[in-house]
Parts: C-alpha cells; structure tokens; sequence
C-alpha cells in the first residue's frame, strides 16, 4: 500500500464510528426496530472484543441512553446530526491521526439536516486528529479505494452538477488524487434506480482485494440487472488490471410499492468479520456464500438491513472506520 493512499477498508481498524438512529421524527415506526439492527451490527462488528472498538454516535440524551443499553460494550458519543449516515457526513481518515474533511451539501442539496455538515470535524476533534480541509464536496459513499491507489466511483455522483459544479473528470482525478492518495480512477456509470445520492459506488461496486472488484449479477426480475451489466462493461474496457467477480443481488425489492436500492455490497468490512446485510430475500443465503468466498479470513455474518433501508441506506452507510 502506497504511504500516500487512503487504506483499503480490510486494513486493520483501531475503532468504528457507527450512527445510531435517533431521530423519531425521521424513522417514524421504523425507529425502534432500526435500532435494533444498528445494535446486532455493532455487536457483529465488535466480536466480543475479538473485532474492533465501536463508537456508537446519538444525537441525543434519549438516544444515547439507549445506545448504552442496547451496547454495553460500545462506547457512546452524544454528537448532534442530522441522520446516521456517517460514511458520508462523517471525516474520511487517511490514518488514525489524520481526518480528511470534505464539503457536505445534503446529498446535492435534498436533505439539509442540522448537525450533517460539521459533525466530521467535530468527530476528529475529539479524537484529537489533524484536521485537514478539502474545498470540494465529496461523501464517502462515493469512492471505494483497493489501498493500493486504485478508486472506483460512478460519473452519476462524482460528476453531478449538484455536487461540484463545472468540474471535469481531470479535475476530480487531480483532487482524489491530492486528498486522498488515488492515483488512478475507474468510471463506472449510473448507480442504483431510484438511490437517493445519487448513484453511490457502494451500492454497485466494491473491492475486495488488492486488485479484485465485486459487481452484482442481476436477475430477471431485478430493475438494475442493466446497471450492473453496464458497470461491469466499463470496469472491462477501463484498461485497469482488475480481477471483476459477480456476486448475487437482492432482485427486485419494493418498499410502498416503490422501488428501493436494497444491496448486499453495502457490507462492511471489519478486523474479524464481514457483515452483509440481508433482506428477507431469497438470495440473502447465497450472498453471504459468496462473500465467504472471497474473504475466507473472516467470519462472514448476513444481518437483517430492512429497516435501515427504510432510511435511505446499510451497514456501510452508517459507520466510517478509523485505521491502526
């Protein structure tokens, strides 16, 4: 791994930030049961001690309290946000002591939370790390680095008038390149139907290895089965020297009869397992199969997502690691 590059997420974690939902007003009769996921995914991810330090981030009194009773392990961060969704509104860590902090605008301006744009630099401030400033917006959710500099992201976020403006795909390059250490950058496309953010890479593709990128294989019934082709399509003729493997996806998943970007390459990657989410679907088994595969290393755990999907996301969403 280059000194310079942001560490792939299978890099050993000193800890986790993990979002608790916490807004009532937000999830509505999906607030307890959400909870409940978010808990089982940070017990998943702790390991009893054997896995990494989680830090459980609540926006409140009430919500903290309950984060202490639901994790009696964890430690809990009472910090204002506007929702859970840390990978995004939280700092991107190019090691433990550093904190890259990106402009925030609410997913191109459709949802302005208080709390969302400044709870990164409160974060690494009170884990007393340097706090270096970009002047671009960019949400973690939209990049997905192998550690070795290499980065994948979709043209539909990254190239978004609604997030930079006016900014060529050179122009991105050179920035991945100056805050984040990448130094060459897969294209893919549109991502998921009907993803709030605009198409985030992962939801659609994520590495696995140094080298090794996994895409969904779409079935009949599923409404992206053409985004998961034309992804894998582009990584083919991208000329970078990648290993693509295709793992199952959800098919077609409805939430009030409209179309939700349910996805098992939403996992999350910690020091002692590797947490996919499930839905209730039947390909929720063969999905963690085939992560089992690729990271024979580590316990491969699938857990119920359905309720923090009713929020816009997973369990990738909602945490940000920090390295050892």
């Amino acid at each position: 791994m280059s000194k310079l590059c942001q560490p792939a997420e299978w890099a050993r974690h000193k800890a986790v930030w993990i979002g608790f939902p916490s807004h009532e007003d937000l999830w509505g009769d999906d607030l307890l049961p959400a909870r409940e996921e978010v808990a089982a995914f940070a017990r998943a991810v702790h390991a009893d001690g054997a896995g990494e330090k989680v830090l459980l981030v609540a926006a409140d009194a009430e919500a903290a309290a309950a984060a202490g009773e639901a994790c009696p392990f964890a430690e809990v961060i009472p910090e204002l946000f506007g929702d859970i969704w840390l990978r995004d509104t939280g700092p991107i860590m190019r090691s433990r002591n550093e904190a890259r902090l990106f402009a925030f605008n609410g997913w191109g301006g459709k949802y302005d939370l208080p709390g969302d744009n400044d709870v990164g630099e409160r974060l690494a401030r009170l884990r007393g790390a340097e706090v270096i400033r970009a002047d671009w917006t960019l949400e973690g959710g939209a990049i997905d680095g192998d550690g070795t500099g290499l980065v994948v992201t979709t043209e539909q976020c990254l190239l978004n008038r609604n997030r930079n403006p006016g900014a060529s795909k050179m122009a991105i390059e050179q920035r991945l390149h100056d805050d984040l250490g990448f130094t060459r950058v897969i294209w893919l496309g549109d991502g998921l139907i009907n993803d709030h953010t605009d198409g985030h890479v992962d939801n659609l593709a994520r590495f696995v290895a140094p080298g090794r990128l996994a895409i969904p294989e779409g079935t009949d019934n599923d409404p992206n089965w053409r985004v998961y082709q034309h992804a894998a399509e582009r990584v083919h003729f991208s000329g970078a020297e990648v290993e693509l493997v295709r793992v199952p996806s959800p098919g077609r998943y409805l939430h009030d009869e409209e179309i939700v970007p349910a996805s098992y390459m939403n996992f999350y990657i910690g020091n002692a397992a590797v947490i996919v989410p499930q839905y209730g679907v039947a390909n929720d088994a063969a999905a963690v199969d085939a992560f089992a595969a690729l990271f024979p290393e580590r316990r491969v755990v699938g857990l119920r997502a359905d309720h923090i999907l009713t929020g816009g996301g997973s369990f990738h969403c909602i945490s940000q690691q920090i390295p050892a």
